[in-house]
């Protein structure tokens, strides 16, 4: 199924996409794409969908031919403080803020949304997987995050993030064990497994 490139008829529109929530560790990071209305690429799609390989050749094409693009990032001190879901929402605002263009219509994927300035927004559920835009800055959003997390791998080779992104795979898991956290996990987590390692995070 082709995605839409259009929500509404008229409006400038700003798709809004964030990646990270499920992570122990390091930022939840967003993206804020303005699409033109002539952009069109096959194989965009919602970021999950899509091999690494192809996200990231997606990546210079969706920056060179959108209208504009923004990405924010929130670390893991702002998580703990505002709890993940608020922390998500900033960092859209964050995306928001950087773009030159004001959009008139604000697309979000998901369900929760807080109002950003005096722009209607709505919230699609699934919505990386029905429109364009939304789907355009997953991309971003998790091709900037992977990167990040690879170079932080390199920092602290033992927790296995340059493969699991700081997901609680079963070697993350471990290494947290025996290892205890870094300066880039998220202290209001779940992040000992001695006892229950069914969970991901607490709260």
């Amino acid at each position: 199924m082709d995605l839409l490139k259009k929500w509404s008829e008229h409006y400038i529109e700003a798709g809004c996409d964030e990646v990270g929530r499920g992570c122990l560790c390091g930022p939840v990071v967003a993206a804020s794409v303005i699409i033109h209305e002539n952009f069109t690429h096959t194989l965009v799609n919602d970021s999950k969908k899509l091999t690494f390989r192809t996200r990231m050749e997606l990546d210079s094409y969706i920056k060179d031919h959108v209208v504009e693009y923004s990405i924010a990032e929130v670390s893991p001190e702002v998580i703990d403080v505002h709890n993940i879901l608020n922390a998500s929402i900033m960092a859209m605002h964050h995306a928001l803020d950087q773009l030159k263009t004001r959009p008139e219509l604000i697309l979000v994927d998901g369900n929760r949304f807080h109002p950003y300035q005096s722009i209607p927004h709505e919230c699609i559920v699934k919505g990386d997987a029905k429109l364009l835009s939304i789907a355009c800055a997953s991309i971003l959003a998790k091709n900037y995050r992977d990167k990040l997390m690879i170079a932080l791998h390199k920092e602290f080779p033992e927790y296995g993030w340059a493969t699991n992104m700081g997901y609680a795979t079963k070697q993350h898991q471990e290494a947290l064990n025996k290892y205890g956290p870094t300066i880039h996990h998220r202290r209001s987590f779940r992040l000992d497994y001695r006892v229950c390692g069914e969970h991901s995070y607490a709260g």
